[in-house]
């Protein structure tokens, strides 16, 4: 399994440091990780400066790293992944709505982190704006309208529950989703997470880290994104078993790095 391109170091870098939630990493295990996956030397140690800079990792001692406080509320949001069908209860039929249509769309870099926000609580665009999902997150209004402001949401933007949607809207809201296509994407990932489990004795250690790093990122983002749809609209067991599946996952590939980070220490101190 290759990726068609060479990995970000500054992506490498937050991955690693929410993966290992919170334990601090040495810069030589992060430019080692950037340089397995593509990235020079060089490019890492830049990365990493503009990181610290940026306040999105900050030094915590001498040579050692964490995330910093810019990077924070998003990290811990993203690892809501971890906590499975857990994020969600039986769906009553309401929605949650997101009215944006009073903020202004000029400002692309906003702009960007809104719909950041949007879609990682699964709210999908109606009509312009106004973006909704189906009322069915474990969390309450009040923690949803925290979480999206604190993802980037400007407050201006309205966030409310309703059951009162027309029938018009009711009919057209489910449309925005496509449960089907989610529920293939669970099955590949599944396959694809299961024979390279199956098989991965026959890599190298660089290899399987290599591999094991690419397949986890990818199965994590599509988690991260899932917009957690009610029973209703797509089979929740299928994607527990997939979120299952990606957690073991996970926890094989930081076993993998975990053993192959004391030599690619030594080798960069060399």
């Amino acid at each position: 399994m290759q990726s068609d391109k060479n990995a970000r170091p500054k992506d490498v870098i937050l991955k690693i440091l929410l993966a290992t939630e919170g334990q601090a990493q040495t810069s030589q295990t992060l430019v080692s990780a950037c340089a397995l996956l593509g990235a020079t030397d060089n490019s890492a140690r830049t990365a990493l400066t503009r990181l610290r800079e940026a306040g999105l990792v900050e030094a915590i001692g001498r040579g050692e790293y964490r995330l910093g406080q810019a990077a924070r509320p998003l990290a811990a949001d993203v690892a809501r992944w971890r906590s499975g069908e857990a994020r969600v209860r039986a769906w009553a039929g309401g929605w949650i709505v997101v009215h944006t249509g009073a903020l202004p769309r000029s400002d692309r870099a906003a702009l960007r982190v809104r719909e950041r926000a949007l879609n990682l609580l699964g709210l999908r665009e109606l009509e312009p704006g106004l973006a909704i999902r189906p009322d069915n997150l474990a969390d309450d209004l009040s923690a949803i309208r925290r979480r999206l402001y604190g993802l980037g949401l400007d407050p201006a933007a309205a966030v409310f529950s309703t059951d009162n949607l027309d029938d018009a809207r009711v009919a057209a809201a489910p449309k925005l989703w496509t449960p089907r296509r989610l529920e293939a994407r669970y099955r590949e990932q599944i396959d694809r997470l299961q024979t390279w489990s199956a098989t991965r004795h026959r890599l190298d250690h660089d290899q399987a880290a290599r591999e094991s790093y690419w397949l986890g990122d990818r199965a994590i983002r599509e988690l991260v994104f899932d917009p957690l749809l009610p029973g209703a609209m797509i089979d929740t067991q299928l994607r527990s078993d997939f979120t299952d599946l990606a957690l073991r996952f996970d926890r094989l590939g930081q076993t993998i790095w975990q053993l192959r980070a004391p030599h690619a220490d030594a080798a960069i101190a060399s």
